[in-house]
């Protein structure tokens, strides 16, 4: 017998959605969770494991110690924002449980191995990028120095980096996350504003050959090669999940590029339309028409697409590779198609000013995508943006967040405080949402829906966080403008 693992994405924060699979930890605006796909797959190699997603389901740091010492193995998905939190837990983990052996996997941990073992003396190995088959290998009882792609300190406290481990290409042979899901998790706890409730979400790839220098994920955990299972086996899976879930009212893929490959998306719509499934996914630009036509005919809903700026130039800093030309024509093929879009914008990339930021508002009105999300750009270490940011000492304050774990502007570039581009957000939000039609939409939304409660709840948590961030970047003016008083005084 394998030893007894729980897989863990820890407590944090309230409403803390940063691990496991999130590609932006934070907590939210409005409250929702993203799946803990990362996890489920070796929790559905060994026998006896638990998957603990311990921030959906409420479940207190306290409580977790507690189950956790039924264990003899602990696997924590851990990230930059609750890194320490996570150490500290780990260690109230290990105090009541003596015996337990402990990894942590997730980014953090990928790019600063030696940080994770110096700082935290009960981790017993780090796995960097992808962790499937090194956390199994170990439950198994296969020696440290014999497991590819972690890393340790030997008998004399020395940090020891075993080899790489290749990517997994078989995608077949991995367990299916929704029978996790089926064993240890509510699916209701799991909701996401713009995906009818209750949701599922899962990958019928891994990895992103697209470029962009912000994306935490392919640079730090699943990489750049692009696997994905056959269509066979994404269809097979649906097909039980379908079955097995009968309240569930929509799918969500949440692979990095979905629909990257248009023969294989095709051949994928083709096996998934008789199921008469609901299902959304992520998607760029520059996927044509008749792509978008064969999607929307098997069932898809909605659209998760980061278009990041309107502005050419930070397009261009950033590799997104995309125009906003394309994204103009993209945004007319889903509108005819039917197809709805919510749109990921970021302020503060590479090259913003406050130009920039009045291009991608006035950009973002136009497309009138049905519902948005406007983010702080973070430098998460393992980026190229942060090796960018870092090397010409653009980050103001490693610290990304507020103390409740909510994103805060961390990178200042001349000309644009931190404050304004906190500021800049709650502008756009603003001015994109009180335009009659979008209020509209909104309101029209909740009457067929029938979803005026959760939208009042929504609504308020969002109006709330708001008052919280301009408060804090009205804070920050009034320092910098004491600053500004008693370096003139200095210098009378």
């Amino acid at each position: 017998m394998p030893l007894k693992t729980l897989f863990l994405n820890p407590p944090s924060f309230e409403n803390f959605d940063g691990g496991a699979s999130s590609r932006w930890p934070a907590t939210r605006e409005i409250e929702s969770y993203w799946y803990p796909v990362w996890l489920a797959y070796p929790a559905g190699m060994l026998e006896g494991s638990k998957l603990l997603d311990a921030p959906p389901h409420h479940v207190s740091a306290e409580e977790t110690i507690e189950i956790a010492k039924g264990y003899e193995f602990l696997v924590l998905f851990t990230s930059t924002v609750g890194w320490s939190g996570d150490h500290g837990l780990a260690r109230a983990i290990k105090n009541a449980n003596p015996s337990i052996k402990i990894a942590f996997v997730g980014p953090p941990v990928t790019t600063d191995p030696d940080r994770a073992l110096n700082e935290c003396e009960v981790i017993d190995f780090v796995c960097r990028r992808e962790f499937d088959f090194s956390v199994v290998e170990y439950a198994n009882g296969k020696p440290l120095n014999e497991i590819l792609g972690i890393s340790y300190k030997d008998a004399k406290g020395v940090i020891q980096h075993n080899p790489d481990r290749p990517q997994v290409e078989d995608l077949d042979a991995m367990p299916w996350a929704t029978k996790i899901y089926a064993r240890d998790m509510d699916v209701t706890r799991y909701n996401v504003p713009f995906l009818l409730h209750p949701y599922i979400s899962l990958y019928s790839t891994r990895g992103c050959p697209a470029q962009c220098t912000f994306c935490l994920w392919p640079q730090t955990l699943s990489g750049h090669a692009w696997r994905k299972r056959s269509t066979d086996d994404v269809a097979a899976e649906m097909k039980w999940a379908k079955e097995n879930f009968p309240h569930v009212k929509e799918f969500f893929f949440d692979d990095d590029t979905f629909n990257i490959q248009k023969a294989r998306t095709i051949e994928l719509c083709a096996k998934l339309k008789p199921l008469g499934l609901t299902w959304s996914c992520t998607s760029r630009v520059t996927t044509d028409r008749d792509t978008l036509k064969a999607m929307k005919e098997a069932g898809c809903r909605l659209l998760i697409v980061g278009f990041e700026s309107g502005d050419p130039q930070i397009l261009k800093n950033i590799k997104k590779g995309a125009t906003v030309e394309r994204a103009r024509d993209f945004v007319k093929d889903c509108h005819d198609l039917g197809l709805i879009i919510h749109a990921d914008f970021i302020l503060g990339l590479p090259g913003e000013t406050k130009e920039s930021i009045r291009n991608t508002i006035n950009f973002a009105k136009t497309l009138d995508c049905e519902t948005i999300q406007v983010s702080v750009a973070h430098a998460y270490p393992g980026t190229e943006f942060y090796d960018f940011a870092k090397r010409n000492n653009f980050i103001t304050n490693e610290k990304m967040e507020d103390g409740g774990g909510h994103q805060m502007a961390h990178i200042e570039y001349p000309g644009l405080p931190t404050e304004y581009v906190m500021e800049m957000v709650h502008k756009f939000y603003d001015e994109y949402y009180f335009r009659p039609k979008a209020a509209f939409r909104v309101v029209w939304k909740a009457v067929v829906n029938r979803d005026v409660p959760r939208l009042y709840v929504e609504a308020k948590a969002f109006m709330k966080l708001r008052s919280q961030r301009n408060k804090a970047a009205r804070a920050k003016r009034e320092e910098n403008a004491l600053k500004q008083q008693e370096s003139v005084s200095m210098n009378a």
